[in-house]
């Protein structure tokens, strides 16, 4: 068996939910070694989050971002439970937590507290508006971060509502924000011999998210539009309604690439002045647009995508989620991952490296299952069955 990236790397992963889960997830398919810190008796509150579950009552939730993890129960509000925290986190790489800003420190599980007995500690928090600044303790979730950062402004029809995501997409970036700073803090670590806080947060994910669009407005003071399925800055590039009422979406990135489609489609767009090149097709958009949703009405999906691709114009059908994972290039890539023993599948990693893949060594672990196996490296026999009679454990 090949090694992995992270081999030998101890992560104590002290967060719930979706954001923080989901990086020490990549760290644990990477290789690293990690321990989910949950509340006796409830745990992770995504356990309840069903349905829909698995046979083994394991929640989907749940098992999106918590696979080839162990799950030890601490009472972290007990005393005695802050010292196994304490203990564990003095052998620990990194530590990853999502509590409120402070939220730690009462416990004595802060930045400052474990990088004093563990100098060498990543310690990597992930909040909803970070460490610093007016709003740093507020609470974050993904739909209200959504709507503060702006991105539901752009989402959704340009003469409806605003939408949200249908993911929790801001969560599930800043979980890549927070796994590329730990990875950055690692690398950091082997010049210095130092750890260091790592803090990342929904609003400043989103805003970053926000790219392109963000950035048009840095260039010329406009707040941009909503515009559906079309694209600010790119025309054609949006979701058209063809024959049989279904849709495709055409992605026609430059001039070459429309006057491929005028081919395809048989018109002579590309030769009026109006449409000649992209910036002229944006500024002219609502003349064009109506021109290719009527010639498009004439084919079916199928038919238009077989000729756009012999063509080499971008496109594609709009899957449902059953259609997307069934893709024969889906199963070649190994993106749904099966366990031996449990009915549990999740989703694959989609990093692919060739001398240190990715393994997928357990699923989602049960409440509590491995707190003795875990407890077992660091105290005796004794103390662990003392802290389990006093329900800390």
């Amino acid at each position: 068996m090949k090694t992995t990236a992270l081999a030998g790397i101890k992560v104590l992963d002290l967060s719930r939910v979706l954001a923080a889960p989901s990086c020490t997830q990549i760290l644990a398919d990477l290789g690293a070694h990690v321990i989910k810190v949950e509340r006796p008796g409830q745990g992770d509150e995504t356990r309840q989050w069903t349905p829909p579950s698995f046979a083994d009552n394991t929640s989907a939730y749940f098992a999106t971002i918590n696979r080839n993890k162990q799950s030890l129960t601490v009472d972290i509000s007990h005393p005695e439970g802050q010292r196994i925290i304490r203990r564990l986190a003095e052998e620990a790489d990194i530590l990853v937590e999502n509590f409120k800003v402070g939220g730690l420190k009462k416990y004595g599980l802060d930045y400052d507290s474990l990088s004093a007995l563990n100098p060498r500690l990543i310690y990597a928090s992930l909040t909803g508006f970070g460490q610093t600044g007016p709003d740093a303790d507020k609470p974050g979730y993904d739909y209200i971060i959504q709507a503060l950062s702006g991105l539901m402004s752009i989402t959704g029809p340009s003469d409806g509502m605003p939408h949200k995501v249908g993911v929790a997409v801001v969560d599930l970036f800043s979980g890549l924000q927070l796994t590329i700073g730990i990875q950055a803090a690692l690398r950091a670590r082997e010049q210095s011999g130092r750890g260091q806080h790592v803090d990342v947060s929904l609003l400043d994910s989103a805003l970053a998210m926000s790219a392109n669009i963000g950035q048009n407005y840095l260039a010329n003071g406009k707040t941009p539009p909503r515009l559906g399925n079309a694209h600010q800055s790119i025309v054609p590039y949006q979701v058209f309604e063809v024959a049989e009422q279904q849709h495709l979406v055409l992605a026609c990135g430059n001039d070459k690439q429309f006057a491929a489609v005028c081919r395809v489609m048989g018109e002579t767009w590309d030769q009026d002045p109006r449409f000649a090149s992209n910036p002229l097709r944006v500024q002219n958009r609502d003349l064009l647009i109506p021109l290719i949703e009527a010639v498009f009405l004439q084919k079916s999906r199928d038919q238009w995508i077989t000729l756009f691709e012999q063509a080499g114009v971008p496109c594609g059908a709009i899957n449902s989620i059953d259609e997307a994972l069934n893709l024969p290039q889906a199963a070649a890539r190994g993106m749904v991952v099966s366990f031996e023993g449990s009915p549990v599948r999740v989703l694959g990693n989609p990093i692919k490296l060739s001398d240190t893949p990715v393994q997928y060594q357990s699923p989602p672990p049960t409440l509590g299952q491995d707190t003795t196996k875990v407890l077992q490296d660091y105290f005796d026999d004794e103390q662990i069955a003392q802290w389990q009679q006093a329900n800390i454990i």
